[in-house]
């Protein structure tokens, strides 16, 4: 049997041959690969020349090129477009990239090798690229346990392997419960309060599962729309609890020993390498360095936004009153906000939606990209598609060199996760005198066009293109010599920066300009509603920066302590929300069984950096408001000290080579309306 996955892609721009590839083919390649890998890597042991940086450093970063790239296929495939084949190869093949990963970094004659030039890399002349590339070389055994005895480099296998499990297992349930429910309405009354587009999106659903009526999901752009304009505050309810519920329902899908099980695994893995705790050791390699810098960070935060987040809370509680609702609930927090706010700024969601026609707001996103980056977008149809909604471009300078690939995946489907992300099926990397450019993607999930709308999106989808757009020009731009410092490869406090930054255009009129048109009309964006627009920026921010808060002290709370003695999710869950709870807590709901991203996803210990990250973009996007938005020269030092970079040297080092100075919470605490 031929399998695509083992063969050079002979396709344009070597992207990947999806039409060819088939599941039957994944596991064999994965074998084939890891067994090819391995070659590669005995090939470095056993060499005979005194080792260095080019024979082993150098050597070892582009070892295992094909096995990461079938790794990349497969598992954004996993993501964005999974079924129960792939996920049972999936848990067939994690513990072998488990088991060879551990082969590598327990390798000791490998390490030897390694530590050899790290123990001179003062006297190589190496330049802050290769440097930062060998530090990180030498962590990445030293981290993974190269310094350990035998019985203990056996047990972090082990533990590996069952965390590798674990990790699919938690995405697993949450997608079969997030699949699972659907509520059915066939009264027509039960619909009041609702967009005439949600309501029509509903009908197809119930359509195409050959059901009378109208079905909404827990995905979010049908749970969204539901809980914020829904009057029917028991079915609002209704979809609250089984949204709140995800895999906390003592079913086959229940994931609360699944978290207890990840947690202390974490746990007993830093204790071996010689961590107080998994926090210690992620936090190593991050700008904040240690777990007293974030819970320091998110305590001085908490202190500011509190007193904002608890009046908020009140007003928004006794403007419930005036709607019929005696004690506001968490099923109610979405509804009676865009109540507070129509009334407020006159702004309603629904009257924005027709000036955000998916294509117009991609094509702003491009303009804008054009603007700052000189980037220029081409639709091209002769790449394959791993699903016939994927959108392919082709991105080049304003010298017309080929930049990168970008795939968009833009709706809700049966085998995709639910949120919005950026990831890559091609790193970018230098070798050979050739710059080999990366195959970036971003993946939403917005509302789908209906027979008679186009895919409108929300103020809110909005500023989340935005955001993964920012993350993929920071794939896109990626200039350097090695794929493992390319790109969004950078410390997990600084990977926020790119696309944090970017939403600020969202709220400019000069940006607006270019995109914000009625869909029918064409016109621009009326003046009042982006001066409503730059109003209601800060509504309630007190409350989503205390939400924010709760879900970093959570993550702190489950990995920088020794969870041996937790014994009860919900209880421990429960404990950590006190400072932050402004909501009566619901039983039956549990956030940490469906928390994907610090259970399944790589934000174990970082969720702060998102808040973090937000004071670098404000001190960021302060300099382009002094200066002007779409300032040239500006715009070049972010490209080129910044997206350009990766991890070639230090974050803070990168960020005050940008903006000539360390930044300063002042500017995210006066857009916030906190100071």
């Amino acid at each position: 049997m031929s399998n695509p996955l083992l063969h050079k892609f002979n396709t344009l721009y070597s992207t990947a041959p999806f039409s060819k590839i088939k599941n039957k083919h994944f596991k064999p390649a994965f074998e084939k690969a890891i067994e090819s890998a391995k070659n590669e890597i005995d090939t470095i042991v056993s060499n005979t020349s005194v080792p260095n940086f080019k024979n082993t450093i150098e050597a070892l970063e582009f070892s295992g090129e094909q096995l990461s790239r079938i790794s990349s296929i497969f598992f954004n495939l996993n993501s964005a477009e999974t079924n129960s084949e792939i996920q049972k190869i999936a848990q067939e093949v994690s513990p072998l990239l488990t088991e060879f990963s551990n082969d590598i970094n327990l390798n000791e004659d490998l390490f030897k090798k390694v530590k050899l030039v790290y123990d001179i890399k003062q006297e190589l002349n190496l330049t802050t690229e290769q440097e930062m590339l060998l530090n990180k070389t030498y962590k990445s055994f030293s981290r993974n346990g190269a310094n350990l005895n035998d019985g203990d480099k056996l047990k972090l296998r082990k533990i590996d392997t069952e965390l590798s499990k674990l990790k699919l297992t938690f995405g697993e349930n949450v997608l079969a419960e997030t699949n699972a429910f659907e509520l059915h309405i066939t009264k027509k009354e039960d619909l009041k309060g609702l967009p005439e587009a949600t309501i029509e999106a509903a009908n197809m659903v119930a359509t195409q599962k050959e059901k009378d009526g109208w079905i909404f999901t827990l995905d979010y752009p049908s749970y969204i729309p539901f809980m914020t304009y829904s009057e029917n505050r028991a079915l609002r309810k209704k979809m609250a609890l089984a949204f709140g519920a995800k895999s906390f329902q003592e079913n086959k899908h229940d994931n609360q020993q699944v978290v207890l099980d990840i947690v202390n695994l974490r746990n007993k893995r830093a204790n071996l390498l010689g961590y107080k705790t998994h926090a210690n050791f992620v936090l190593e390699e991050r700008m904040a360095e240690n777990p007293e810098t974030v819970t320091s960070f998110l305590n001085d935060l908490l202190k500011k936004a509190k007193p904002a987040a608890t009046k908020q809370f009140n007003e928004l509680s006794e403007f419930g009153k005036t709607l019929g609702i005696d004690k506001l609930e968490k099923w109610d927090g979405a509804f009676v906000s865009e109540k507070l706010k129509k009334k407020l700024f006159d702004l309603d969601q629904e009257l924005l939606k027709p000036y955000f026609k998916l294509e117009n707001v991609i094509e702003g996103v491009f303009t804008i990209s054009n603007k700052l980056f000189d980037l220029n977008f081409e639709e091209i149809n002769t790449i394959n598609k791993y699903h016939k909604e994927v959108k392919t471009y082709k991105v080049t300078n304003s010298k017309n060199e080929f930049i990168s690939i970008l795939y968009a995946d833009f709706f809700p489907r049966e085998g995709k996760r639910n949120g919005a992300w950026m990831t890559s099926f091609k790193n970018q990397w230098k070798k050979n005198g050739e710059n080999s450019r990366p195959h970036i993607s971003i993946v939403c999930n917005f509302t789908k066009p209906t027979d008679t709308k186009p895919s409108l999106l929300t103020f809110n989808e909005v500023t989340t293109l935005f955001h993964e757009f920012g993350h993929a020009l920071h794939g896109m731009l990626a200039n350097t010599n090695y794929p493992s410092l390319s790109g969004t490869n950078v410390f997990w406090d600084f990977v926020e920066l790119p696309s944090q930054l970017l939403e600020n255009w969202c709220f400019e009129k000069e940006a607006l300009n270019l995109f914000a048109k009625h869909y029918k009309t064409n016109e621009l964006i009326p003046m009042e509603y982006v001066k409503k627009i730059k109003e209601s920026a800060n509504f309630l921010e007190g409350i989503q920066t205390l939400r924010q808060l709760s879900f970093g002290i959570l993550d702190m709370n489950w990995h920088g302590k020794n969870p041996l003695e937790i014994k009860n999710v919900k209880e421990f869950e429960l404990k950590s929300f006190e400072n932050t709870a402004l909501y009566p807590d619901v039983e039956s709901n549990c956030m940490s069984t469906s928390f994907s991203h610090i259970f399944q996803g790589g934000y174990s210990s970082g969720y702060y950096s998102y808040k973090w990250a937000e004071v670098l973009d404000a001190d960021a996007f302060e300099y382009f408001k002094e200066n002007g938005i779409f300032n040239k020269t500006i715009s070049k030092k972010f490209k080129t000290e910044i997206l350009e970079k990766g991890g070639t040297d230090k974050p803070m080092k990168l960020y005050e080579n940008f903006r000539g100075k360390k930044p300063s919470n002042s500017a995210l605490l006066k857009r916030a309306g906190l100071l």
